[in-house]
Parts: structure tokens; sequence; C-alpha cells
């Protein structure tokens, strides 16, 4: 069965030159103290000049947009496919007119660096998220003429309200229309003033580690608790990071909904689907979890039909020199090696099989 990374990010040359012609987040800037690295700046208060210079966005090189490195990767790492996707930032940020040729350019880019790879590289498409939603189901529209696109990956805030907002109804509408599968990814974490004030002195580990998963469990939640499911009973979509703490919380946040006054009152209590309908039927999870307690989760929320493997690359690099293998990849090779030790048939499933069933590679 071949290995499939559902979870793998490029930043077409196109994007990055975008990215460095800005001067406010998102951007790309080097420091003073480190001018031979360009960092890519995109979470908010990443450019406080109060803070260290290294935990200032992060190291930004050709790995991020040379796609002969990505199978370079891929070739090192025993990958066969991977379908790549535009990593945060993504287009929200962009004035309104300018959104829908950019997410265009980006699209044709990502899917002719697929054709440089047949049978290699699929890809997520980008949506113009900031223009209005006729022009984003315009584009929705057209990724289904490309060759390579399997889907579109979009953040959690949707137009900028979130993805409970009732006006991406006919975005929604469209992608479950054309069976194109949504992969949810976190972008902005929580507001920083929650980690304390020490923690500019932890790098990025909060954010990522923490920020990350709570953003995608409460996008989730307001989807769930916004009727979304009940609307579009076949919308499809992959939550990035193994569901960052759904698999966990499912049972809490479904008690919480069945004993809250206030929702039973305005009647949404009743006649709604629940999580763990939902879990099973319309999300799927990515492997991207680096251990076997938090795999076993995934799997136990949604099944292991429902999984499908990834390395996020390329971020978490080695931070060692001349270290062929990523210990983060070989960190989520063990984990679907031990969850699944007496199964070989699920873990190939997890490992490639699922992804190719489920997005038609």
């Amino acid at each position: 069965m071949p290995v499939v990374d559902i979870h793998t990010h490029i930043y077409p040359s196109s994007f990055v030159e975008l990215l460095r012609s800005r001067q406010t987040v998102p951007y790309i800037r080097t420091f003073p103290e480190d001018p031979d690295s360009s960092r890519l700046i995109i979470l908010p208060g990443e450019d406080d000049p109060s803070m260290p210079s290294t935990s200032r966005g992060r190291p930004i090189g050709p790995e991020y947009h040379d796609i002969s490195q990505k199978i370079a990767f891929m070739d090192q790492h025993l990958i066969d496919i991977s379908v790549i996707s535009l990593a945060n930032p993504w287009l929200d940020f962009l004035d309104p007119e300018e959104a829908g040729e950019a997410a265009r350019k980006i699209n044709d880019d990502v899917n002719a660096l697929c054709a440089q790879y047949p049978g290699r590289l699929y890809a997520f498409g980008t949506l113009p998220l900031s223009a209005s939603a006729d022009i984003i189901v315009a584009e929705i529209e057209r990724l289904t003429s490309l060759e390579h696109m399997r889907g579109v990956i979009m953040g959690t805030s949707g137009l900028g309200h979130g993805l409970d907002d009732p006006a991406l109804d006919p975005v929604y509408a469209a992608l479950e229309k054309h069976n194109q599968v949504i992969f949810l990814h976190p972008h902005y974490g929580l507001p920083s003033s929650v980690y304390g004030p020490k923690a500019s002195e932890y790098g990025h580990v909060l954010p990522l580690a923490l920020g990350f998963p709570l953003e995608t469990t409460i996008a989730v939640t307001r989807m769930l608790l916004g009727g979304v499911w009940d609307r579009f009973t076949k919308l499809n979509v992959l939550l990035a990071h193994s569901g960052g703490t759904l698999p966990f919380l499912a049972g809490r946040i479904e008690s919480c909904i069945k004993h809250d006054g206030h929702l039973k009152q305005e009647g949404k209590t009743e006649r709604r689907r629940d999580v763990w309908d939902i879990l099973k039927s319309n999300i799927y999870l990515d492997a991207v979890i680096y251990s076997d307690v938090g795999l076993k989760a995934a799997v136990n929320a949604s099944g292991s039909d429902r999984l499908m493997f990834g390395t996020d690359h390329p971020f978490f690099p080695p931070l060692e020199l001349d270290v062929p293998e990523w210990h983060s990849v070989a960190a989520n090779y063990k984990a679907v090696s031990s969850a699944f030790n007496d199964s070989d048939s699920e873990a190939n499933a997890v490992l490639g099989g699922n992804a190719i069933r489920i997005l038609n590679l």
C-alpha cells in the first residue's frame, strides 16, 4: 500500500513574493539580530520587538517553496504521494478585490507543481475568503476542473466571523455539491494573553502545542452548535492535528449541550445531530499527533477508516545539523505502528489506503 501524506504544505513562489512585499503581519522579514535568516511572521504578536528574534516567526528557506525539496523529503521518508496545501496565512488578510485573483494564481501555481510529478502530488485548493461569497463559489467551481485538486484548505475564521457564520452557507453548499473535502487547519491560536507574561520565554511551544488544537476544537464546536451539519449533512471536513482536543472532549461537549438551559429554551437541543454521529459520518482526522495515545483517541472518536497519515512538512524540522530523518515524522510513523500493532491492514489504511479512497487519488 502506498504511503500518502495528506498534511504537507507548500508556499509557491508567487505567495512568497507577496509575503515579502508586506510590512505587517503576515509577512516575511529579517531581523538585525539574525540578518542572514528570513523569518515567516504569521501569528499575531510574533513581530513584537521585545521578544527574542528566535521567538519571532520561524526561519523560511527553499524547503518552503522548492517542490524538488518536497519530493526529496518524500523519498527520504518513504512517502509515495503527497496532497500539498498552502499553509497559514491564508488569504483572509487581503483586500476583497485582491483575494479572487490571488487565489486563482496560487491554485494554478500549485496545480502546475503537481503536474511536474504525475501520480506523486495532489493538492487542496485555496479559497479567497475575504472576497464575496459568489467569488468564493466561483473558485470552488473552477477548482473542480483542475486535474490535481482534491478539496480545499480553510482556516477557522471563515469569512472573518467563524465557521458558524450563516454567510458561509453558499460556500458549504458548493463544497457539498461537488463533494469537496475541507481540510480545516488552525491559524490564529488563542489570544496571547492566555499564556501569561512569561510566554515569550518558551518560544512557540504554548501557541503551537495548545493554542492550535484548542482553536480547532472551538471552531468545530461552533459549527456543531450553529447547525452546520444539520443543514449540510454530507459536508466532509478533515481536521488537522487529529482534531485538536475534539476526540478527548467530545463527550464533555455533548453533555454540556444536553444540559444547557439556554439552548433548550431556544429549541436547539432537540432534532439535532450529536457530535458522535458527526465524528463518524462527516469528520476525518489526520494522524499528526506524534503519539499512540492521541492516535487511539482519534480512532475511538472517528474510526480507523477515517484517519489519514500526515507530516506537517516543512514545519518541525530537526534542530540538529545533517540529520536526514525528521524526528517529527518518525514519531508519527511510530504512533501508527504502535496503535495498530495487531493489525497491518488498519495501519496500511491509515498510512495510505484511506486517503486513496477518500480523496480519489
